[in-house]
This record gives C-alpha cells, sequence and structure tokens, in this order.
C-alpha cells in the first residue's frame, strides 16, 4: 500500500474528525496510529501485523517521551500560571482601569481602553481566548449601560481579545517554535511589533467609528480628577514592569523565553501577596487552573508530535513539495495561497488544531523558498488570529456572545468585527510585504 495514498486519507479523515468536534490530540494521535499501523502492517506488500504492533509502539512512545521532556515546553507550564496569577491578583485589569480613567471622555474612549486592556492582559497571559472571556466579562457590560452601541462594545474586545496571539507570551507562538526547531525566544520578539501595529489599527478603526457614527459612544458621566488618572497609572505598574522583564529580558540576552517565565512566576506572586490582591486560596486556584490547561496543552502537543512522524513516514511532505515546485510558482502566489489555505480552515476550526495539522506539510514547502521560518510564523500566527474572529466559527465572537447573551446576538458582533477585520488584512499584507516589520527586533537581539 502507497505510504503517500495512506497519509493523504489520514489527513482527509482528522479534517473531518475535527469538524465533528472530536478533541484535538485524540483525532491527531488516533489517525496516526491506525494509519501508521497500517503502513508497517503492509511494509512487506503482504498484511502482516505482527511486525507493525512494536514499530508503531516504539514511534508513539518515543515522540511522547522526546516531547514531554524538551526543555522548550517547560515555558508552556510557567506562562500560563503567569496569566492566571497575575489575573487572580488582579494586575490583568489594571491596564484597563488606567487606560479608562485616562480616556473615557474621548469619543469611544472607554472602546479603546478594552482594546489596550486586552493587550495588556495578552501581553501577560498569551491567550486569546482567555482575554475575550475575562475582558469580556469587564468591559462589556460597562459599555453596554453608557449606552454604547453593542456591535461596538462586542466587537471591539473579541478583536482585542486576538491580540494574545501576537504580542508575546504567546501560547501559539511556543507550539510552533517546539515544532519547527526555531527560538521562541526570536518568535515572542517578532511578534512585538505586528502586535503593536495591530493594536494601533484597531484605535483607529474606533476612532473613525465614532466620529462617523458618534450617537454609538456617549462620553463617560464625570471627567476624572487629575489626581484620579495618576493614581490608575501608578496602579499598572506591575503589568508593565511584566511586559518589560519578559521582552526587555530576552532582547537584552539576560533570560531564556523559560526564564523569564519562572522569574515573572515569582514576581507577580510576590507583588500579589504585598498588595493583598492574592491570597494562598487563589494561589492553589490558579495552580489548580494551570495544571488543567497545561495537560490539555500537552496532549495536544503529544498528538501533534505522533502526527508530524507519522507524517514524515508517509513522505507526503516531499511529495506537496515536488509538485508544488514543479509549477514554479513565485513567493507571492505561494504565501497567497498559504493565506488562502489558513484563512478557510480558520473559519472552522480552532488555531491550535490548524497549526498542528498544517505545519507538518508547510514547512518543508517554504524552507524549499528559503524563506526564514521566524518571519514565517509571524505570518502563521497572523493568520491564526484573523480567524479568530471571522465566521462562521470565530472563537472569540462566540466566547463574547456566551458573555454578554441576549444583549448582542452573533450577528450584531460579526457585523462590528467587519470593520476590525480589514485592519487585520492590512497588517497581513504588510507583514508579508515588508519581513522587516517583524525581523527588527529578533536580529537585535543579543
Amino acid at each position: 500500500m502507497d505510504p503517500a495514498i495512506v497519509g493523504m486519507v489520514a489527513f482527509s479523515a482528522v479534517l473531518v474528525l475535527l469538524a465533528l468536534r472530536v478533541p484535538i490530540a485524540f483525532a491527531l494521535a488516533g489517525v496516526a496510529v491506525v494509519s501508521a499501523f497500517i503502513i508497517f502492517a503492509f511494509r512487506t506488500g503482504t498484511f502482516m501485523p505482527e511486525r507493525a504492533f512494536r514499530a508503531t509502539t516504539s514511534m508513539v512512545f518515543s515522540n511522547s517521551f522526546d516531547l514531554i521532556h524538551s526543555y522548550d515546553l517547560s515555558m508552556i507550564p510557567l506562562f500560563v500560571a503567569l496569566g492566571h496569577i497575575a489575573y487572580r491578583a488582579q494586575i490583568t485589569t489594571k491596564i484597563y482601569d488606567a487606560a479608562k480613567v485616562w480616556l473615557t471622555r474621548l469619543p469611544g474612549g472607554v472602546a479603546m481602553a478594552s482594546v489596550m486592556g486586552c493587550g495588556g492582559f495578552s501581553a501577560i497571559t498569551g491567550s486569546s481566548i482567555a482575554c475575550a472571556s475575562t475582558m469580556g466579562r469587564i468591559c462589556v457590560p460597562e459599555m453596554l449601560r453608557m449606552g454604547y452601541d453593542p456591535r461596538l462594545a462586542t466587537s471591539s474586545v473579541a478583536a482585542g481579545g486576538t491580540l494574545g496571539s501576537l504580542i508575546p507570551p504567546s501560547v501559539l507562538f511556543i507550539i510552533y517554535g517546539i515544532f519547527t526547531e526555531t527560538s521562541i525566544s526570536r518568535l515572542f520578539l517578532a511578534g512585538v511589533l505586528p502586535g503593536l501595529l495591530t493594536l494601533a489599527g484597531f484605535l483607529l478603526v474606533i476612532a473613525v467609528w465614532v466620529w462617523r457614527s458618534p450617537g454609538i459612544a456617549p462620553l463617560g458621566d464625570e471627567a476624572p480628577t487629575g489626581r484620579e488618572r495618576m493614581k490608575a497609572a501608578i496602579a499598572a505598574w506591575p503589568a508593565l514592569m511584566l511586559f518589560v522583564v519578559i521582552v526587555g529580558g530576552i532582547y537584552g540576552g539576560i533570560f531564556t523565553a523559560t526564564e523569564a517565565a519562572a522569574v515573572c512566576v515569582v514576581v507577580t506572586a510576590m507583588i500579589g501577596f504585598a498588595q493583598r490582591t492574592l491570597d494562598w486560596a487563589g494561589l492553589w486556584a490558579s495552580l489548580r487552573e494551570t495544571c488543567v490547561q497545561t495537560a490539555a496543552i500537552f496532549f495536544i502537543a503529544a498528538g501533534a508530535k505522533i502526527f508530524v512522524a507519522f507524517i514524515a513516514l508517509t513522505g507526503v511532505a516531499p511529495a506537496i513539495v515536488n509538485t508544488v515546485t514543479a509549477y514554479e510558482p513565485s513567493v507571492f502566489q505561494l504565501m497567497l495561497a498559504i493565506a488562502v489555505i489558513y484563512l478557510l480552515l480558520g473559519m472552522f476550526l480552532d488555531p491550535i488544531g490548524i497549526m498542528v495539522l498544517t505545519l507538518p506539510l508547510m514547512i518543508p514547502l517554504v524552507e524549499s523558498y528559503g524563506l526564514n521560518l521566524i518571519w514565517f510564523g509571524v505570518v502563521v500566527i497572523k493568520l491564526l488570529e484573523i480567524g479568530l474572529i471571522t465566521p462562521p466559527v470565530g472563537l472569540n465572537v462566540f466566547v463574547i456572545s456566551n458573555v454578554v447573551g441576549n444583549k448582542a446576538p452573533i450577528d450584531k458582533i460579526f457585523a462590528g468585527i467587519a470593520r476590525f477585520l480589514s485592519v487585520d488584512v492590512i497588517v497581513l499584507i504588510l507583514i508579508i510585504a515588508f519581513p522587516a516589520i517583524s525581523l527588527l527586533l529578533p536580529m537585535g537581539m543579543r
């Protein structure tokens, strides 16, 4: 039996299982194990299952063992713990509080504050969905209370939540770095400028939207005093410090990404206890949530690693590379095709599932063109970020919808999202056209 045919059938089977909402880890590992067993059993031309057991189990256990003992993987529980502890210590919401106080008297100021709060939350937690869920509970009810149009109130938080994919630390960057064997520290730095560019674009969307339709964003009730503004700004210092430690420490060569995560976890806990916003019960709850979320990510990573080994066994990736290069498409045509594939998949599947499913096929193709994998990682994460707010799935949109209930139907959220999607597309084009936007900081890293 031709391994390449088995590989294509297996790939299609995984897509079907993911569309049926089978857990990613089970879909990837299950299909890979069954398909690898078939290939090994038919290796001599006749079906001999007794020869396939040892080879299949060896592939499964060796790849799982190598992954779990990966040094880079240790930063996932650290950054996840950092996000949970910072939230319990009320550090992640202080940026929103400060931005709201400073911007509340500007047209659309609270929506801008929500986007900035999402950016700050993302810079610590690295999770887009967690950001949308948490900030949605805080920001959306406040804007609706002030009389904001539901389209603006919900879409600004749903779009702002996607910033967690690009602004470091990002779990997606960690997984990408592990599976492509690229520097996670450089990937983190590569996401900074595109993330900030996206943030600026979202703020511009709100400003223009409110300028053209002033009634959708009433001004705040009272103008805060200078003392209140200063107090709010000072209260946000822990979040700013943590971001500086992560980005500045990595850029300056002081820390690796794992060391930066460990330092920030300890510092965050100390700040929480010192400010009396965190107690032992809150710390224990944070660690418990970290264990659950980390276990889920590890299962997905292990399933993906097994699937990657299976794809290598089939020879599908080299076959795709040879087929594509035979047509001699330009780099622009290649990137356009990749973007279309990711955007289509993003309409139906979640970001982690898309990435671990496509990377085994995409990376050999990109390498055959001599393209920079750090830059390509930013492009992939940006495409996944767009998928979080693209209909019909749009995970962040459904998260916000669940938070606000009947106050804002999904169709209204998607109606507001269209404006933010236009910015995302523009930023994506800029990243592809000008790789220096992504590579400037990594190239200056010590």
